[in-house]
């Protein structure tokens, strides 16, 4: 009975003191008002961050119209979006490539998906620079196509993927030809009229190893390391010219799938996530390019991965353990070929 009477007790005082509910509610209500102002923050500066990004954009396009521009290697997959988003900005294009039925068939489809009224008929010059022969010829046929040059796209590379001892010197010599010499002879060219003017900007489109070193790619990456290395001796030489050098370094493009469906079954689950979640995409690329010439940066690092920039500075702070990750990823290739 008195237990009872206790609790009836300690209800009434309960009941006296209010309910607790609405407390709690009015606490939730005071946390979600705080809130709103942040979120309304966030929204209005992400709304402002966009808009910015286009009108960054469209200045951007603006840059390259009546600019005399060349590309290199125009009918890789970056070259191809380059020419096109180049090409419908307004610049003057000159478009290289090994191979003159493809530079005909890439200046056909330019000129018939834009407004010739607005647009300039490119001008096409079959360079190879795997004949090193034929570059100075073709440096003088450069110049001659508008007497000037505003823009350079260094965008050609040839890949191989070996172990150094299976590799010939004759090899080695082919893929600095076309990595290194090639864009060397061409830029040496064209200075003089370049620092005549006084303006102009060179980019280099080079690989991230250009900055990293990988197992079963010493020819290639010694051949992005001295042209990269090269392109940034320039950059200091030249800027008492007014004349912009950049290097934009991406770890590997995404390019169409052409293969068969048996073939893309045969290949590894870590070869097609890989090629989905690190490749950069070939738009992406161009419009970055577009960019860096607009805004004039020296250097950019593209990948959609954290990797290749952890990799970079960890070769840099702490170079025993760069290596040895190196040396493993060889063992286990070895293990996985055998």
């Amino acid at each position: 009975m008195y237990l009872g009477r206790q609790k009836r007790e300690t209800l009434q005082k309960t009941d006296e003191q209010g309910p607790l509910t609405p407390v709690s509610e009015g606490h939730s209500r005071l946390d979600v008002t705080s809130v709103w102002p942040v979120l309304s923050v966030l929204v209005v500066a992400a709304g402002v961050f966009h808009l910015y990004s286009l009108i960054l954009r469209h200045f951007s396009k603006t840059t390259v119209r009546n600019k005399v521009m060349l590309i290199t290697d125009s009918l890789s997959t970056l070259g191809n979006e380059c020419a096109k988003l180049f090409h419908t900005g307004g610049a003057r294009l000159i478009l290289c490539g090994n191979n003159w039925e493809k530079l005909e068939t890439l200046g056909e489809r330019l000129m018939s998906e834009s407004d010739p009224t607005l647009t300039f008929p490119p001008k096409l010059v079959e360079l190879d620079f795997s004949n090193m022969e034929s570059v100075p010829e073709m440096v003088s046929e450069i110049l001659e196509s508008y007497g000037c040059l505003d823009v350079l796209v260094f965008n050609t590379s040839m890949k191989v993927k070996a172990p150094v001892h299976s590799l010939s010197l004759q090899m080695d010599r082919i893929v600095m030809d076309v990595n290194y010499f090639g864009p060397v002879t061409l830029v040496k060219g064209v200075l003089p009229s370049l620092i005549s003017r006084r303006t102009g900007h060179i980019l280099l489109v080079n690989s991230i190893q250009g900055k990293l070193t990988v197992p079963f790619r010493a020819t290639y990456a010694a051949s992005k390391h001295a042209v990269q290395v090269f392109f940034e001796c320039l950059r200091a030489e030249l800027q008492e010219y007014g004349i912009t050098v950049s290097t934009v370094n991406h770890n590997f493009i995404k390019t169409a799938d052409t293969n068969s469906k048996d073939e893309d079954a045969a290949k590894p689950m870590w070869t097609h996530l890989k090629a989905k979640s690190f490749g950069v995409n070939a738009e992406e690329m161009a419009t970055e390019i577009l960019e860096t010439l607009s805004s004039k940066k020296k250097e950019i690092l593209m990948s959609r991965s954290f990797i290749p920039k952890a990799a970079f500075y960890a070769r840099s702070l702490f170079p025993n353990l760069f290596f040895s990750i190196m040396a493993a990823g060889v063992r286990n290739t070895e293990m996985s070929e055998d």
